[in-house]
């Protein structure tokens, strides 16, 4: 398991213009997947350098897609409207009342402030959700769990119009059902779906901790898809962190060329990972060979 030196200064690295070129240059025309949550969707400064971050990488080249959770605005939602829930060894089942609010949020509230803030940074975004020209098709997770879904079918060709056309997809996810329904879906499950079918060359997992941690506690920064597997096996990885890696093999798995695990908190931290020789987080591929 090797370790990249986290060097959180991005900036720093690039004294000159003529030393920064290269790692700017390094993406051009590649599609990086950004699945944007946590605690910078909460704040308005990380809000405003995320967005500042993403406008940089359209242009210089990258084509980012941003897919946006939206939990903690759900609940509070749920809550104003005194909506209860029932839960399912502790998932929230999705009834009719519930999914209309998660719509109503996801791609309301929290897509266009995040489509606002890339556009007040001098970006083009445009919001959507997986319901939108047909991009997510979804079957039911589990009866149990009601309206939640699990993305079927992906027709990511509205995206590369978008890339065409200098625009910056912001992706709710939400999916439609073959029979009408409406299908909310986990974000990371969602942006890795998205990041398979445009066969992406990067994923970028944002979360509220450092990477992925051995058993010592100290954040892997390069690791393998079967090392992954084995840490999983062995209790190493445990918690809210097997969903993120399960997305994260899936994604490999489909066509995605790596998956990285990073710290959304972090100023900069999809910069650093994309545009510095030691990049952040915990690196994810098939090999290292």
């Amino acid at each position: 398991m090797k370790k990249r030196d986290m060097n959180r200064d991005w900036i720093a690295t690039a004294r000159t213009l003529s030393e920064a070129l290269p790692y700017l240059q390094r993406y051009a025309g590649a599609i990086v997947v950004i699945k944007f949550g946590g605690h910078a969707m909460g704040d308005d400064e990380a809000m405003d350098t995320f967005a500042r971050d993403i406008v940089l990488m359209r242009q210089v080249g990258v084509n980012p897609v941003i897919v946006h959770g939206g939990g903690p605005m759900i609940n509070e939602m749920l809550d104003k409207l005194e909506i209860k829930s029932d839960f399912v060894r502790g998932k929230r089942v999705t009834d009719t009342a519930t999914m209309e609010v998660v719509e109503m949020v996801l791609s309301g509230r929290v897509n266009k402030r995040i489509v606002q803030a890339i556009n007040a940074q001098g970006g083009r975004a445009v919001g959507l959700s997986g319901k939108d020209a047909n991009l997510i098709f979804c079957k039911q997770t589990n009866p149990e769990l009601g309206l939640v879904g699990t993305p079927s079918e992906i027709d990511p060709s509205i995206l590369r119009t978008l890339f065409d056309a200098g625009v910056i997809p912001v992706i709710a996810p939400l999916g439609a059902g073959h029979n009408g329904e409406t299908y909310n879906i986990n974000g990371d499950t969602a942006a890795g779906a998205i990041a398979a079918a445009l066969k992406a060359d990067r994923l970028l997992l944002l979360t509220d901790v450092a990477g992925v941690k051995n058993k010592e506690g100290e954040v892997l920064t390069a690791i393998t898809a079967e090392q992954i597997r084995e840490m999983t096996a062995d209790g190493t990885i445990a918690g809210g962190m097997i969903p993120k890696t399960e997305t994260a093999l899936d994604a490999i798995e489909g066509g995605v060329r790596a998956v990285v695990i990073l710290d959304g908190r972090a100023p900069n931290a999809t910069l650093l990972e994309l545009f510095t020789e030691h990049g952040a987080g915990s690196l994810i591929r098939a090999s290292f060979d």
